[in-house]
């Protein structure tokens, strides 16, 4: 790692992929001083300045780094189901610091984390912000707010004598309220909250709606007054309609979305967060890693719904983003998703699209990461390949650059 602190950069890449056009362009030159890009070009045209710090990426393609919108950095592939009751809070905090620097050097530079007990993602947020640990830029959630027995609020592992209660659990709408500004109390940047059952919770149903239409209108009335945006897990087709309806800003899985679904998402512009490529971990190697015979059982119901919608909403031109699930599956593999995104419909350009402008939109950075512009930070991601033509490329990354910095060189 090596510090771009009131220096300035000049980094010479083989072939530059503009993301909105998706032009590559060869021999390009990319300015950056204190972190954000001064200037982009043709290298015969922006020669580097005397002072400047040469970074040779000749031979490479050089884009913006990739953001996730769905991850859960405190968790761990190998620790689901009762597994999970063994992990203590202060434990999943470093759990999550680890995971934060394996998410970078694969080059993710900004993520968003949907859900971590005891506000755990706050502090590595602002832990990676100052500066003493490696990883990508925070957007988080703290805890889930959700219904009694809920999939991503409460515990549904114990039996009744332990008495145990999740701390996202609120019913009702002013409880939902007051649980919203719990959690903006203590500073998170989003809210995230379930509208159905989930797969890899004891005892929900997926496609079972969770909050009633009122308790998600008063949740997101809630939080966007706070300026913050919600999340909402959500597999069943009436949960997801709810949310949509309510005005959440993203509904994550959509697995069993209709057509009204897809219309009501496309007419508010609500992003679709479907991590297809999860399923894949969990029927395959998920009975090893604890993952629960019911919860087997509920994946095999859903994934192949699930990517028959993904291929759906992007014909219907609905905005999908890119978000993963990692934390059910390892971290750092996170761009095996790119390839089942092109399998299931998307060019390999509306793919790294999703990673990058869309995801930005959706995290309200669009004037600061997820393109190589003048004014932008410095994200900078390098492949081998041209990632036009072999999206697994992007699966390889051999340079990292997050806001001037450098974690990963050749």
């Amino acid at each position: 790692m090596s510090s771009a602190a009131a220096e300035m950069v000049y980094i010479q890449a083989g072939h530059l992929l503009d993301v909105d056009s998706g032009e590559r362009r060869p021999a390009q030159a990319i300015l950056i001083e204190d972190g954000r890009i001064v200037q982009v070009g043709p290298a015969t045209e922006l020669p580097p300045p005397e002072d400047a710090r040469i970074v040779n990426l000749a031979g490479l393609t050089v884009l913006p780094g990739l953001s996730d919108a769905h991850v859960h950095l405190t968790s761990n592939h190998d620790q689901h189901g009762f597994r999970r009751l063994a992990a203590s809070i202060p434990r999943q905090a470093l759990t999550g610091a680890h995971n934060a620097r394996i998410t970078l050097e694969a080059g993710f530079t900004t993520v968003r984390n949907v859900g971590a007990p005891g506000f755990t993602d706050v502090a590595l947020r602002d832990a990676i912000a100052d500066g003493e640990l490696p990883g990508p830029r925070l957007i988080v959630s703290g805890p889930p707010v959700g219904i009694t027995g809920g999939h991503c609020s409460d515990n549904n592992l114990l039996p009744p004598q332990f008495n145990a209660v999740g701390e996202g659990v609120a019913d009702g709408p002013w409880a939902v309220r007051q649980a919203v500004r719990r959690n903006v109390k203590y500073d998170v940047d989003m809210i995230k909250t379930c509208s159905t059952g989930g797969v890899l919770s004891r005892g929900t149903q997926v496609g079972a709606p969770q909050y009633t239409l009122e308790e998600l209108e008063a949740l997101v009335d809630e939080a966007h007054m706070h300026g913050r945006t919600v999340a909402s897990h959500a597999h069943g087709t009436l949960g997801i309609n709810n949310a949509i309806r309510a005005g959440v800003d993203s509904v994550e899985h959509a697995s069993f979305i209709d057509a009204e679904g897809i219309r009501l998402a496309r007419e508010k512009g609500t992003i679709l967060v479907m991590d297809i490529y999860v399923t894949e971990f969990i029927l395959g190697v998920g009975e090893e890693a604890g993952i629960l015979p019911e919860s087997l059982d509920k994946e095999r119901q859903t994934g192949t719904r699930q990517r028959e919608s993904f291929t759906r909403a992007l014909e219907a031109g609905v905005a999908l983003g890119f978000g993963t699930d990692a934390g059910v599956f390892p971290h750092g593999t996170n761009a095996r998703q790119l390839s089942r995104m092109v399998e299931f419909g998307m060019t390999p350009l509306q793919a790294i699209q999703s990673a990058t402008l869309v995801n930005a939109r959706l995290f309200g950075l669009e004037d600061e990461i997820g393109r190589i512009a003048p004014g932008f930070r410095a994200d900078l991601i390098a492949v081998a390949d041209n990632p036009l033509e072999d999206i697994e490329t992007l699966e390889r990354v051999v340079f990292v650059m997050k806001a001037g910095t450098v974690y990963v060189q050749p």
